[in-house]
């Protein structure tokens, strides 16, 4: 079972995604926990170079190809692992984010996104992404308050065109998604999410 968190930045999602990790553990199942981009010693040391503040030259296409980069990296060396040993596979954030922030954000062409995540990936679709959604406003106040990187500082109608990006992918794909609302208290947030995974025999 492949499970994926998505969501605004500062939902709250890496928080939710950590908690349901350990709920499924207590519970008895093999959970293997993980983030993009990220995840390997090669995919962490790509995250280090997309997200700097200082790399503000860097064009949507080279953005878009380093965070497919990290993906096919942590899809072959951990994903796919994990998933042929039975465990459970949480990952905060997958290639859906690709779509929302690289595609809708940025404006890249959906298409060629969606081509260049088969090649990554090898066409590994998540069997659930869960949705964490707050308003962008309030979202992006609560990123501010903490450690910021270089997405965290792009215009508040950049951030806007990605949370739409993202209601129209659940549209397209309703039986995928879970959508949670972010805005209220973790531990409300975190029962709504086990509830709804309970739901579909997780």
């Amino acid at each position: 079972m492949f499970i994926t968190f998505e969501g605004p930045d500062g939902s709250g999602k890496t928080t939710q995604a950590r908690l349901c990790a350990a709920d499924l553990q207590a519970r008895g199942h093999l959970v293997e926990f993980t983030r993009e981009p990220g995840g390997t010693a090669i995919s962490e040391q790509i995250r280090q170079v997309v997200l700097a503040k200082r790399n503000l030259a860097m064009q949507s296409e080279t953005e878009a190809l380093l965070f497919s980069a990290a993906r096919a990296q942590i899809v072959a060396e951990l994903i796919r692992p994990a998933l042929a040993a039975g465990k459970i596979v949480i990952c905060d954030r997958y290639a859906d984010s690709t779509l929302a922030y690289q595609g809708y954000g940025l404006g890249l062409d959906l298409d060629a996104l969606r081509a260049i995540t088969r090649f990554a990936t090898g066409g590994l679709v998540p069997d659930l992404t869960v949705y964490v959604d707050v308003p962008v406003e309030v979202g992006l106040a609560r990123r501010h308050r903490g450690e910021t990187n270089r997405l965290d500082h792009k215009a508040l109608e950049y951030h806007a065109r990605v949370r739409a990006g993202y209601l129209e992918l659940i549209q397209r794909e309703p039986a995928r998604w879970i959508v949670i609302d972010g805005a209220r208290e973790i531990e409300m947030v975190q029962a709504d999410i086990r509830a709804q995974i309970e739901r579909r025999g997780i």
